[in-house]
């Protein structure tokens, strides 16, 4: 056998179907496109949404409106009132609330709210702390850390421009 006797098996190649080539071809005339109508004609194809000239669904919906941040950082929430239950002088981290069931293992970052009360100190050790929580925590007597650093505002701070107008 040599490269020139390779062959593919039968019936595995068919034949091009050549429309439009005459009467004796069984596809010749209407060259197997029905009889008239817009897409018997040439240029007649029409895009999936088309829907004959009635107002396409993809233009009956509602446009997507805004945007999505891709930047955001989601936070879970944890407040002060759930905090209330711990011994006093112990650590809250991470792993400590994981440990009572306030949050689930491998949850996004944690913020504590300062929702509710709290009379025992404690050293918290989590993702962010509103301000209202850190100021009952440092009156209670514990300390604040904060693990993911704050982004630095641009610009001039609020206030700053309130009292440039008000000296001049």
């Amino acid at each position: 056998m040599r490269l020139h006797d390779l062959r593919p098996p039968k019936g595995a190649r068919r034949e091009r179907r050549r429309v439009g080539r005459g009467l004796g071809s069984g596809r010749g005339t209407t060259a197997g496109k029905g009889t008239k109508g817009q897409k018997a004609r040439s240029g007649g194809a029409k895009p999936p949404y088309f829907e004959g000239g009635q107002l396409p669904l993809v233009r009956r919906l509602p446009h997507r409106r805004g945007f999505k941040n891709p930047f955001r950082v989601s936070f879970t929430a944890v407040n002060l009132r759930q905090l209330a239950e711990l011994p006093a002088h112990s650590e809250v981290t991470v792993e400590t609330l994981v440990a009572h069931g306030l949050v689930h293992p491998g949850e996004r970052p944690i913020k504590l709210l300062g929702d509710g009360e709290i009379t025992v100190p404690l050293r918290v050790r989590v993702d962010r702390v509103s301000a209202p929580a850190r100021a009952k925590i440092e009156a209670a007597g514990g300390s604040v850390e904060e693990l993911l650093p704050r982004k630095e505002k641009r610009g001039k701070p609020r206030g700053a421009a309130r009292v440039a107008e008000g000296s001049a």
